[in-house]
């Protein structure tokens, strides 16, 4: 009977690994939930099979909003301006061509990056805490160098590009540019104080104004549906430089420092102690990031046929044609004006 008894219970307890340590703000084992009771009335029969599916779908559809944010905060890391400015020149150079990349390149950043989401809700910890637990000092101080790398070299582009954007818009000095970039960051690194929802919510709400903008210019250029499918779907690699660019394409959409983020964001929910609690989080995790992740495609798809439209006209006059060969942000404020070509 005892050993029965103790089979029992190890069949009832999911122990966690010993190497992922004790500070673990999710749980340390997975109880079965005890089996339902016979004693059943009237009552009971009709408080449990009453239910409006209108409320079941009400208290699903609460639920899964409170699983959202994370995923367009991690989705800013795809719409930074080393981005922007590929995708100007993918599209400058060869047109709709490589929108094949930009798709395949986005399907796979979503897979890694629901696996850094689960990875965070099954085991309550982030990334850059498991390493810790998991790889000895040296390796541990080798990752953390290189992590403050990568942090500078992610860091360099946005203010360089912040800096661009202020400059098309009201054409202030340089070092006032700067300034403007390293008060905005301080300023949405202090509503952290707030909350991380609310920091959630503010790049949700820049995320869709900066697709409504760029939605606006695509409508404006009228690129053809028919080409931007074909380049979606057609894998090709044609035309001088195409490898090049498919290769700074792909390599602009590699972003290892936002597997420790998601894994980050994703512990500031409380997720319910239970099989069915932690799937439903993954879950949602997983719908709520293929959206914020498909609406930076579209971004990116709208950036790219801007450029590939305007720079592949056939009546392009000289000066933008030369713009064109040698198109960066700094100089892409003329595929704003209204007659371009």
């Amino acid at each position: 009977m005892e050993s029965q008894q103790h089979q029992h219970d190890s069949n009832m307890n999911v122990a966690i690994p010993s190497t992922w340590g004790s500070g673990s703000n999710r749980i340390a084992s997975l109880q079965s939930p005890p089996p339902p009771t016979s004693v059943s009335n009237d009552n009971s029969d009709k408080n449990t099979t009453d239910h409006h599916p209108d409320d079941v779908q009400k208290r699903g559809w609460r639920k899964f909003l409170s699983y959202v944010g994370p995923g367009f905060l991690v989705s800013l890391a795809y719409l930074d301006p080393g981005n922007l400015e590929t995708d100007l020149q993918a599209g400058a150079n060869h047109g709709y061509e490589l929108l094949w990349v930009i798709l395949i390149g986005l399907v796979f950043a979503l897979i890694i990056q629901s696996l850094a989401a689960n990875l965070g809700v099954t085991t309550g910890k982030h990334l850059a805490e498991l390493c810790k637990a998991e790889y000895p000092l040296l390796v541990k101080y080798c990752l953390w160098l290189l992590a403050e790398l990568a942090v500078i070299a992610a860091d360099i582009p946005e203010v360089i590009g912040t800096a661009f954007a202020l400059k098309i818009l009201f054409n202030i000095p340089v070092w006032v540019r700067v300034l403007l970039t390293g008060g905005s960051t301080l300023l949405l690194l202090g509503l952290q104080r707030y909350g991380i929802r609310k920091l959630e919510m503010l790049i949700a709400v820049l995320v869709f104004i900066m697709a409504a903008f760029f939605f606006g210019e695509m409508s404006y250029v009228k690129p053809p549906a028919s080409k931007l499918l074909k380049g979606m779907f057609v894998l090709k690699l044609g035309g001088k430089g195409a490898t090049g660019d498919a290769i700074a394409l792909l390599g602009a959409l590699v972003m290892l420092h936002n597997l420790f983020l998601h894994s980050a964001l994703v512990l500031s929910r409380k997720v319910p102690h239970s099989v069915r609690g932690i799937n439903d989080a993954c879950r949602f995790f997983l719908m709520e990031s293929g959206f914020a992740l498909f609406v930076a495609l579209l971004i990116n798809i709208a950036v790219v046929s801007v450029s590939g439209t305007i720079c592949k006209a056939d009546n392009l006059s000289g000066v933008n044609n030369d713009r064109c060969n040698d198109l960066t942000l700094n100089s892409a404020s003329f595929l704003l004006q209204k007659r371009t070509i």
